[in-house]
């Protein structure tokens, strides 16, 4: 198989895993949120240093503590991602999946209104199409409601800011990573040792081999981000545009037929408002693929 190949077949598992993870995080339900993502900051950081030692990257490291911006950016994007990671956690353990799919499926709407505001980027009228569609669904919502969908936009605004910030860094994603979470590591840490101690923790609520689910949090959130990364490279963004509906697409099935969460009229049309949108860049992008193939 052709490295395009490979890398479609990265970057589709880093989604399908980012989508039935739920499962994972579901079974840390019981314990509280705040305290399960500072393991995942604690345990995401002591994977990506074990990554990195026994891939030989550490020079990589070192200059980044010598250059302010980088520092400062790499702060920055641990606080965003801090924020996507809680939200999508509360999300999840408080019986919420469909609101964090609804979440990532608005996100590539917010990433277009930062591009074009910020990067001056200009998106196809297909990707505008399905833009319109998702603002119509997310109207909708609101109007029928009376509410305003915050789990949703929190999880998709703080990853689009997110991407938008980590734009400009001139990091490789190993090093970024790692970077991200050891500067939110010491909140981490002070937040799980007070939890320990005030009985909010894991202590009385895990027990045996179920301590073991902690460490994984960093395992479980290091390897498909690497798989994307590495995946991302080799393939045309208008390929890595049609993977990316795969993870809200499995969540919405999740929350669905797993967890059997209530699906309403309301919810339900404007999930329908953000697919048919979703349909236009879909072929947008799969017209791009014949005519790439046949040339």
């Amino acid at each position: 198989m052709n490295r395009t190949v490979w890398g479609s077949l990265g970057v589709a598992a880093a989604y399908v895993c980012w989508g039935v993870l739920t499962i994972f995080w579901n079974l840390l339900s019981e314990v509280n949120s705040v305290y399960v993502l500072s393991q995942r900051i604690i345990w995401s950081m002591v994977f990506m240093g074990i990554f990195i030692a026994c891939t030989g990257k550490w020079p990589e490291i070192a200059p980044i503590f010598r250059n302010r911006k980088q520092l400062i950016t790499c702060f920055v994007c641990g606080i965003l991602i801090t924020i996507n990671w809680g939200v999508y956690i509360f999300a999840v353990s408080s019986g919420h999946v469909l609101d964090a799919s609804l979440g990532y499926f608005i996100e590539p709407v917010l990433v277009g209104a930062i591009g074009l505001l910020v990067f001056r980027e200009r998106p196809s009228k297909m990707e505008l199409t399905t833009y319109l569609f998702a603002v119509i669904g997310l109207v909708y919502l609101i109007a029928r409601t009376e509410t305003i969908p915050a789990l949703a936009l929190l999880i998709s605004g703080s990853f689009a800011i997110y991407g938008a910030v980590k734009k400009n860094l001139e990091l490789t994603p190993h090093a970024s990573l790692f970077m991200e979470t050891l500067c939110m590591t010491p909140f981490a840490l002070l937040f799980a040792f007070w939890a320990d101690s005030a009985g909010m923790g894991s202590i009385g609520v895990l027990s045996g081999a179920e301590f073991l689910l902690l460490p994984a949090c960093g395992v479980i959130t290091s390897i498909p981000l690497l798989l994307f990364n590495i995946g991302v490279k080799e393939i045309p963004y208008y390929i890595s545009g049609i993977l990316m509906y795969i993870n809200p697409t499995l969540q919405f099935l999740m929350g669905l037929f797993y967890f059997h969460e209530d699906l309403d009229m309301n919810k339900l049309t404007a999930f329908c408002f953000i697919w048919f949108g979703i349909v236009f860049t879909v072929a947008d992008h799969l017209r791009q693929i014949r005519k790439k193939t046949v040339l």
